[in-house]
């Protein structure tokens, strides 16, 4: 097997949860980095925008640029200035919104109802608006398809809830962008310069961290902390190794190839 020359790391779980950085986790990327080895970060958080997170990620004592994060609302973006939309109708708040800066914003004929997190703003006028342009013609996206988050401390409904809800009622399908689905995955491996056996993700959940690396032809890092769950060892995808966190990195055995 190639010898591995990138991490990928999700952030929300493996190197922090609600507010504590874990053990080992800032080392990490310092030993990696003295090593060669380019790290990224990919996030399905909509609400922060490239700036903010890397940010966000340096106040917490990581060294992180900006263009090493790679967020769920830019990689949507991304994807809508490859598909040259002409108009959105953006449902998102804080500092995601950054991302989208460049678009023609269009509360009447949008060419696509982009769905992140717009939290208190997913209200009936606001849903049905979105229902509406969504009969009338407009491309359906949401920024991620995970329908619950427990990052804060309490359960909350995610994105994919939302906009899993407009593709029923109006029966358009939508176009997911974050994790599992690989645009983010392969953003972020073609910003590396990299073949994608060359990689290795680091994640604390199967179903999203995992299944994309799978389906992008990366190995991966199960860390059981964050959101892991025991149960989620039943799930069919698996990983190439699990570790108890994220400060164990360097003992998997691709770093000794």
């Amino acid at each position: 097997m190639k010898q591995i020359r990138a991490v990928i790391f999700d952030i929300d779980g493996v190197l922090e949860y609600q507010g504590k950085v874990f053990p080992g986790a800032c080392e990490i990327l310092e030993q990696l980095r003295s090593r060669g080895i380019a790290v990224r970060f990919l996030t399905n958080s909509t609400l922060k925008s490239r700036a903010s997170c890397a940010e966000k990620l340096r106040s917490r004592g990581f060294a992180a640029d900006e263009q090493e994060v790679f967020t769920a609302s830019y990689t949507t973006a991304q994807y809508l200035h490859e598909q040259k939309a002409s108009s959105i109708w953006l449902m998102l708040e804080r500092e995601g919104v950054d991302e989208f800066a460049d678009f023609t914003h269009d509360e009447e004929y949008p060419e696509y109802v982009v769905v992140g997190d717009n939290r208190s703003r997913f209200d009936f006028d606001h849903l049905n608006r979105a229902l509406r342009l969504l009969s009338g013609g407009a491309k359906l996206v949401g920024m991620s398809n995970e329908l619950i988050d427990a990052s804060m401390g309490g359960l909350e409904l995610n994105v994919g809830s939302w906009a899993g809800m407009l593709e029923r009622a109006s029966g358009k399908p939508a176009v997911y962008i974050g994790k599992p689905f690989s645009y983010g995955f392969q953003l972020a491996v073609k910003d590396l310069f990299c073949q994608p056996d060359e990689v290795l993700v680091v994640g604390d959940r199967l179903s999203t961290d995992v299944q994309g690396a799978v389906n992008c032809g990366m190995r991966s890092v199960l860390v059981k902390t964050g959101e892991f769950k025991p149960s989620h060892l039943q799930l069919p995808v698996k990983p190439d190794w699990i570790l108890e966190g994220v400060g164990d990195l360097l003992t998997v055995s691709c770093f000794s190839e």
